[in-house]
């Protein structure tokens, strides 16, 4: 009995060791269990934290972000790119990229490849092909850029691929207007080129007749009449162009006075008139009956004019119907120039007063021309506060130009200008010095000007210029800006530093004309500066305006 009370002990006490053991083997294992659920809870925690820190960030970037799964499903958009594709990211996820992020060439308009395929065959950034263009949700295309990169899991795994892309419509517009506007220029420069030869040939072949021995003095008289046309259509060619520029350097000035109304328009009818008449187009005139005052640069608005009826008669078929009308209400002038010519498309209305523009109809028929006249009128009108409006049906239904200015007054009629003023008195004998490295242009202006009776002397480099000046003490000095030995800027600071000091006036002569030009003449010394082709008559009032200084 006894010895199975001890068996019974022994089990009970190894039964209880069991027990214990067993309770602190859970015990261990529910530790474990905890800290294997607090290790799992602060991981993914963590791992949330930085799948939030990772939204927030591409959330707050300025690019669109999508990144798809290893079957190339959506998992992720970031707001941009929700705008830029129409897709919000609930619809999108899941779905195929080539249904989110549909792409095409921008110019031949095919499907354009995905880079998902490449990046996970190559592992590497890759760039989307040029002139990528997405396709938005509801329809509208944008122009894209950029790249797309593989996506590794910790061991080095393509896991996935991010996309970064962003909307360069405006710079490619930007791009495109820039091409064109070279296209344009490279046009313009040919034309240019092609309007100033065009009066070479009636000149050489005028001068050619002039000095012919068997030439009756009717045909060097018509010679004459020849050159001196070429030579005043080329003036104005460079005139237009030197306008333009000034305008747009904001540096042409106006010469405001009271003016009339059909004054302008009658210079202009006369300025235009050779054309119209050559073509022989019938021109109907309605100007109000009663004068129309208002301050303006009356030489330019007649220029403007002049511009529009010469366009009109160009760009109208022979025997074809120009008007010119006027009407002034509410402080507005208001003149337009109608035609019935070959009309402008309505899509070709806003470029036909940029600089280098020309439709293609308008090519097709013009008689000659840079295509800047009416980027020149509207620079014109605009300096005046008024605008300059087409209007056109289409093509072969005639074109109208309006011109519309305020109707403003001056509180005094200006006065002469010096220079006018001084022309109009007697001519006084001067001693002038011609230095020019050009031959021919230095002995015909000696020649103009011995016909007004001045003593000249021509010299043709800038060391005779200076020994001429301090032997000869000319009043007036021309010279040439490009001389060989001196340039006529050295020259200009040699005299003013010797011994004549101011006593002599200095003009320059020279093809550059931009301000930064006239202002280095005027630094280095010379009292006035003269853009060639020089006008004859603007050189004799100068000439005799310096006369009468004293």
């Amino acid at each position: 009995m006894k010895i199975e009370d001890d068996e019974d002990q022994s089990l009970r006490v190894a039964a209880l060791k069991t027990a214990e053991s067993i309770i602190v083997a859970r015990e261990s294992a529910e530790r474990a269990l905890l800290a294997a659920k607090e290790a799992l809870e602060r991981k993914t925690e963590e791992l949330q934290q930085q799948r939030e820190s990772f939204e927030v960030t591409l959330n707050s970037i300025g690019d669109a972000v999508i990144t798809v799964d290893i079957q190339g499903r959506v998992s992720y958009l970031n707001p941009v790119a929700e705008a830029m594709t129409g897709w919000r990211i609930a619809d999108a996820k899941g779905e195929p990229l080539e249904r989110v992020f549909k792409i095409i060439n921008e110019h031949n308009r095919t499907p354009t490849q995905s880079p998902i395929q490449r990046v996970m065959a190559l592992g590497q950034i890759v760039g989307l092909a040029n002139h990528t263009a997405l396709i938005s949700r509801n329809g509208a295309e944008i122009a894209i850029e950029d790249s797309a990169a593989p996506i590794r899991d910790s061991n080095g795994r393509i896991s996935g691929v991010v996309m970064v892309f962003h909307d360069v419509t405006a710079r490619r517009q930007a791009e495109k207007a820039l091409r064109e506007t070279d296209r344009r220029k490279d046009e313009f420069l040919a034309m240019l080129a092609h309007e100033l030869r065009n009066p070479l040939a009636p000149i050489r072949q005028a001068a050619r007749i002039a000095r012919s021995p068997t030439a009756t003095e009717a045909q060097k008289l018509w010679s004459h009449d020849v050159i001196d046309r070429q030579v005043h259509h080329m003036a104005l060619l460079l005139d237009d162009l030197l306008d333009i520029s000034r305008i747009g350097r904001g540096t042409l000035e106006l010469r405001t006075e009271l003016t009339e109304l059909a004054t302008i328009a009658n210079a202009a009818m006369e300025m235009s008139r050779p054309i119209i008449d050559s073509k022989r187009h019938a021109l109907s005139i309605a100007l109000p009956a009663e004068p129309v005052h208002f301050a303006a640069d009356p030489l330019r608005i007649a220029q403007v004019l002049s511009n529009l009826l010469t366009n009109a008669a160009k760009y109208t078929d022979p025997a074809g119907q120009i008007r010119l009308s006027a009407s002034c209400i509410d402080g507005l002038v208001t003149i337009s120039v109608a035609d019935s010519g070959i009309g402008i498309a309505a899509e070709e209305l806003e470029g036909v007063f940029t600089m280098f523009s020309q439709v293609k109809a308008s090519r097709d028929h013009a008689d000659g021309g840079l295509g800047i006249g009416l980027a020149l009128a509207k620079g014109l009108i605009e300096l005046h506060g008024g605008t300059i409006e087409a209007r056109s049906e289409g093509p072969g239904k005639g074109s109208e130009f309006i011109v519309r200015l305020p109707q403003r007054t001056l509180s005094a009629a200006p006065q002469l200008r010096a220079i006018e003023a001084a022309a109009m008195k007697a001519v006084r004998r001067r001693r002038v010095l011609i230095a020019d490295d050009n031959l021919d242009a230095a002995e015909s202006l000696a020649v103009l000007l011995r016909m007004e009776g001045h003593d000249v002397t021509v010299v043709h480099d800038g060391r005779a210029a200076l020994a001429t000046i301090n032997s000869v003490q000319p009043e007036i000095a021309l010279l040439d800006i490009g001389m060989p030995e001196l340039d006529g800027y050295q020259v200009a600071r040699l005299v003013r530093q010797g011994s004549l000091g101011r006593a002599v006036t200095l003009v320059a002569m020279t093809g550059w004309g931009q301000d930064r030009d006239k202002a280095r003449a005027l630094g280095a010394g010379f009292n006035h500066h003269f853009t060639k082709p020089i006008e004859p008559t603007q050189l004799m009032n100068l000439i005799r305006s310096e006369g009468h200084r004293d």
